[in-house]
Order: structure tokens, then C-alpha cells, then sequence
């Protein structure tokens, strides 16, 4: 069963896709305008992709609260979800923007292009992670 992995801003939101047996994740896409065209975008993703889960990210403080940011992010999440076909689980995000930083940068990658893909170099630490946690023996 694929799963999707959302990195969600306000203005942006990062998408990732695992393989078909959950394993391996993969940076798909960046969509503008969340609950619009976005939403939009996502639900096309899933009936293309065949997706049995949508994973979102969580943005939880160090500590472990949810903090306003959190609260942003499921309300967006639970609008979405009311499109989805699909249900849709939550996944810790700390650090994961951090790490896509780090990686871009170790990478090469120019500093123009950082902005257009760390959401959705996030959605795929996010996905990777939670595929791990979650992958069988």
C-alpha cells in the first residue's frame, strides 16, 4: 500500500509517495495553495498513486506540545481530509525542515532552488521515517 506524506505551510505544501510496498520514499511534488487548487491536487494524487494512507506532519515543539503551528496544520489537514477518499494519520515532523536544509546544502544545491524544495525534501524525511517505524520484520 503506497503512502502520501505532507509537508503543510500555509503557502506551501511538500509531497512525498512511497513505493507500492511501503519501503521507500520519494520526493513527488511542491503545491501552492493548500485548500484550494492544492487540495485539489492531492486528492488527484491519491487516486493516481492508489494511496491506501496520507501521512501529514506534524510540527510539534521539542518537547512534545502542540504548539499553534500544530493547530494550524490540523485544521488544514482535517479539511483536506474531508476530500480524501483515504484516511489520514499524523506524524511527528521535529527537525525534518532542518534536515532537508542540511541535506540541500551537502547536496549543492543552490540557494534559489532551497525555497522550492525543502517542503518537499521534508515530506520525504517524514515519510522515510514513519515507512521505518512501520515496516514489518
Amino acid at each position: 500500500m503506497r503512502v502520501l506524506a505532507l509537508d503543510m505551510g500555509t503557502k506551501r505544501v511538500g509531497i512525498a509517495v512511497s513505493d507500492p510496498d511501503g519501503r521507500v520514499a520519494t520526493p513527488l511534488k511542491v503545491v501552492t495553495d493548500p485548500l484550494g487548487q492544492g487540495a485539489r491536487e492531492i486528492v488527484a494524487l491519491v487516486k493516481r498513486y492508489e494511496v491506501g494512507t496520507v501521512l501529514v506532519g506534524l510540527p510539534v515543539s521539542l518537547s512534545g506540545d502542540e504548539g499553534e503551528q500544530a493547530r494550524l496544520v490540523r485544521s488544514q489537514a482535517e479539511k483536506l481530509a474531508r476530500l480524501l477518499p483515504v484516511p489520514v494519520e499524523y506524524w511527528d515532523e521535529r527537525l525534518t525542515t532542518e534536515q532537508a536544509h542540511r541535506a540541500m546544502m551537502e547536496s549543492g544545491v543552490p540557494g534559489r532552488k532551497k525555497k522550492e524544495l525543502v517542503d518537499m525534501i521534508a515530506a520525504t524525511i517524514i515519510l522515510q521515517g514513519y515507512l521505518d517505524r512501520t515496516a514489518g520484520p
